[in-house]
């Protein structure tokens, strides 16, 4: 069965409601987009090229509809049209939730900018939608937020945003701690197993600590993936703290 016909027809596995197919995860440096790292931006190629072959891979599944996922500074949807943009970075540049939508409309947090950014590399035609996640979200908001996911019409497929510790070294924006590399490297494997209970067992006081802005919607994610049901196989793409901050990039699959 061909995509578009799945799409009419849906999944025979899950009746009428088709629950999350795929997701893919990537950090949000406002350093990723070229035009703000300038000079340095050849640092992050390899970076680059990790989360185009995540988002690549997500768009391969076929979804109705791509749901962007990043902190924000409440819990919730973002209308369209929504715009978020570089100018605190020194760029003036606008990145709107959907491409070629007007310039207006609601504002979208830094982490959900680089997602938008991202996704407009590939010239989608999927509908975009995006919801933003408070740091500081307990479990029964998060549990709620991805019944909410998987109660979306259609095929949906995450693209999940977030950072790492931001405390690898003394030159970090953190400075330096102990606990970060074990953090980050419990969040790896985590990524690269589809480890749900992993992620749901981050600490968000040690998340907090750490700086890992990433911590909520990695929750998220996993608490989606269980919703959903049935087996994932996730796959590890890019693990670096170049500037002091865990990026990783990961891509996942239904089995």
């Amino acid at each position: 069965m061909t995509g578009s016909a799945r799409r009419r027809s849906g999944d025979s596995r899950y009746g009428d409601q088709v629950p999350l197919v795929a997701a893919a995860v990537c950090p949000h440096p406002p350093l990723l987009v070229p035009e703000v790292a300038g000079s340095t931006a050849p640092e992050l190629d390899d970076l680059r090229a990790a989360c185009d072959t995540a988002v690549r891979r997500l768009l391969a599944a076929e979804p109705d509809t791509v749901l962007l996922l990043g902190t924000g500074p409440a819990t919730g949807p973002i209308p369209n049209p929504a715009t978020g943009t570089l100018q605190p970075w020194g760029v003036d540049l606008d990145v709107p939730l959907v491409s070629g939508q007007p310039d207006r409309g609601a504002v979208l947090p830094l982490s959900l900018t680089i997602g938008a950014w991202l996704l407009a590399r590939h010239h989608t035609r999927e509908r975009v939608t995006a919801v933003q996640v408070a740091a500081d979200a307990g479990p029964a908001e998060l549990a709620a937020l991805a019944d909410e996911i998987n109660a979306v019409a259609g095929r949906v497929a995450l693209l999940v945003l977030g950072d790492g510790s931001a405390c690898r070294g003394e030159k970090a924006p953190g400075y330096d701690d102990p606990r970060a590399r074990p953090y980050d490297q419990r969040v790896a494997t985590a990524l690269a197993e589809a480890d749900l209970d992993g992620l749901l067992d981050l600490d968000p006081v040690l998340s907090a600590e750490l700086k890992a802005a990433g911590r909520a919607p990695w929750q998220v994610l996993a608490g989606a993936a269980r919703s959903a049901g049935g087996g994932w196989r996730g796959e590890l793409l890019h693990d670096s703290a170049p500037y002091g901050v865990a990026y990783f990039v990961a891509s996942w699959e239904r089995v």
